[in-house]
């Protein structure tokens, strides 16, 4: 695991800003404390920062193959590295090391960008082919490591593997996005290719970008796909056929993550998919490190659940408390982060981190089950939703259930399947657009009345529910879960999920693999019907199924619980809180973003416990937090 940075002139070979790389290098310190390197010839500048995990001896980068002038920069891991280097040597390719990165560096110079599809693993890389005058950007499928780009306007191009090493640069215009603001209040995160700066984008997951230096070189740069998602064909297999097979797939994709030169670990949450990854490793690893993080409010604290598994597979568990540090815990997550960033998770994420460094470098996760296997608690009630439109005429939906969303009252103390005016508001929605509400952090109703007019204006019409509409056109299934579960594939896991999980981990130099998002299960799971995978109210069915043999069933069929954190309780605390510090802050208020009068009432009404307004305080906190950096 490491960090990347480089400058290239796409359209001459004028010297490079050593200084600017140097800068960018050294912004990703904590994601290669280990070591690091730089490459620089006339137009070209690559840097790198070493996470030593494979060959700690070999690897070093950037790493130049031997057999065409051609030079790699690399931060992941690839898990089918030793079956590739098989394969290179068959071809007679001279290698020379037992890294990953070398065979990356010999298979792209022999095979270009088509190689890119024979890599299973987590990835973002540059190559550059000195023949051809051409670098190519890739990003792993499913956008588990991540990957920014901007380009100067003097013809210079930058990437790094976080926002902050390319602002770090100073060659980039800071300004910000405006429709990245409204993405960010709707849904916490900044959805991919986007991010919160107008001129730094990000590869999508499964795409690559390749450029080739010319004189007339445009900005106009295209991304195209390597890799797609399929629900289309489904499997013919029987239900308990496929338990059996999802038994032998997921231990299969946690092996070839255990792979690794250094002390190995896992996150316990004591939820079903941390659990069943760590009930995957005791089979091959005795004594794993298991690290896991509680709250004081038992709400929300799941620590005896993962003392019940750590204790049946005789781990070494570790356990802290998440306390929210209003002087320090905000500003960290934050600069953390480098845009803003309003998943409550990321700090008992950032926590758990820390405290799995102490004793590993390198932690499997959980991340990707309730993804591939519609373990969410949205899925149930979106389907429900979705048989009530097919019964009701389209006309009558669009203006019964419409006004009927605007007259019942909001009871958010109600259990959900009360809270009438919810259900109402999607269901005079069509699909794609009531599931944007349905992921959204904030209703979009409410993020209109937080922000300015003039900021509104300013979008000119955009409206974040595009970014969710786009991907449900691409989905190759009619099934309403499979359109969701792409569509969250697509967008919630890699802007959200791993993004959390990525930076918090990295911020600690701590490498976390998720097998989960092994493309081998994730292609898998989508050819399952969705009936094995959601009955009822019952998410993850087929998972939790193939599980009884491993966990105990308390664990398994329990009420799902999150990760977050109790945040509307710690923002009614007497004093010394995040709410405080918005209070006494001026970047929010002078940004002509935030409708200031609305957020003042919502703090009041918040602390008199009138209203829950948790979560929009929340994410106004750490956007303050991100215009404070």
């Amino acid at each position: 695991m490491c960090g990347i940075a480089g400058i290239i002139d796409l359209h001459d070979e004028r010297a490079i800003d050593q200084d600017a790389l140097k800068r960018m290098s050294d912004a990703l310190i904590h994601r290669g404390p280990d070591g690091h390197g730089n490459y620089i010839i006339p137009g070209l500048g690559m840097a790198h920062r070493r996470l030593a995990i494979i060959d700690l001896e070999g690897g070093a980068q950037p790493f130049h193959a031997k057999t065409r002038p051609c030079s790699l920069c690399f931060n992941g891991e690839i898990y089918n590295y030793q079956n590739l280097r098989k394969n290179l040597q068959t071809e007679n390719i001279p290698l020379s090391t037992q890294s990953d990165t070398e065979v990356i560096a010999e298979g792209m110079a022999l095979y270009g960008h088509h190689y890119i599809s024979q890599l299973r693993g987590m990835f973002a890389f540059a190559f550059w082919n000195e023949d051809e005058k051409t670098l190519t950007l890739a990003r792993d499928r499913l956008g588990e490591k991540p990957l920014y780009y901007a380009y100067t306007d003097d013809g210079f191009f930058l990437y790094a593997s976080e926002i902050g090493a390319i602002n770090a640069a100073n060659l980039i215009n800071p300004a910000k996005d405006n429709e990245a603001i409204a993405d960010y209040f709707q849904y916490g995160y900044v959805p991919d290719p986007k991010s919160i700066y107008q001129y730094i984008k990000k590869i999508p997951p499964g795409h690559f970008l390749e450029l080739k230096r010319s004189k007339s070189s445009s900005r106009k740069l295209n991304t195209r796909p390597y890799w797609q998602l399929s629900f289309g064909e489904k499997t013919s297999n029987s239900y308990d056929e496929a338990c059996a097979e999802l038994d032998a797939i997921l231990d299969d994709a946690v092996h070839h993550q255990m792979i690794a030169d250094v002390p190995l670990g896992a996150f316990l949450s004591g939820g079903v998919d941390s659990s069943a990854i760590v009930s995957s490793m005791a089979k091959k690893q005795q004594k794993a490190v298991t690290c896991s993080i509680g709250f004081d409010e038992a709400s929300h604290d799941e620590r005896k659940w993962a003392r019940m598994v750590a204790e049946q597979y005789h781990t070494h568990h570790h356990e802290d408390i998440a306390r929210l540090d209003t002087t320090s815990m905000v500003k960290e997550i934050a600069k953390t982060y480098g845009e803003p960033f309003a998943d409550s998770s990321a700090l008992p994420t950032w926590m758990v981190s820390k405290l799995a460094r102490q004793y590993v470098t390198v932690a499997l996760s959980g991340d990707g089950g309730d993804e591939i296997f519609a373990g969410y608690r949205r899925y149930p009630f979106v389907l429900q939703e979705q048989r009530a439109r097919t019964l009701i005429p389209r006309n009558l939906r669009k203006s019964v259930f419409s006004l009927a969303g605007k007259v019942y009252p909001k009871l958010d103390s109600f259990p959900r399947p009360l809270r009438f005016k919810t259900t109402f508001q999607a269901i005079a929605l069509d699909f794609d657009e009531a599931y944007a509400r349905a992921v959204s952090i904030i209703l979009p109703e409410r993020v209109a009345a937080l922000l300015s007019d003039d900021f509104k204006s300013s979008l000119q019409g955009y409206e974040p529910s595009f970014n969710i509409k786009e991907h449900m056109k691409k989905t190759d299934s009619d099934d309403p879960l499979d359109k969701a579960l792409y569509t969250d594939c697509m967008t919630w896991l890699p802007g959200r999920m791993l993004t959390k999980t990525d930076r918090a981990s990295m911020a600690h130099s701590l490498e976390v693999r998720p097998p989960f998002l092994d493309y081998k299960l994730v292609e898998w799971a989508a050819r399952l019907p969705s009936t094995f995978k959601l009955e009822k109210y019952e998410g993850k069915k087929i998972l939790k199924d193939s599980l009884t043999k491993r966990l105990p069933k308390d664990l398994l069929y329990r009420k799902k619980q999150g990760f977050g954190l109790p945040v509307s309780h710690w923002l009614r605390a007497k004093k010394d809180t995040p709410l405080e510090h918005l209070q006494n802050s001026k970047r929010w208020r002078e940004s002509g973003i935030i409708n200031v009068k609305t957020i003042e009432d919502m703090i009041r009404q918040h602390q008199s416990h009138q209203m829950d307004f948790g979560q929009e305080l929340w994410s106004v906190i750490m956007f303050d937090a991100f215009l404070n950096l």
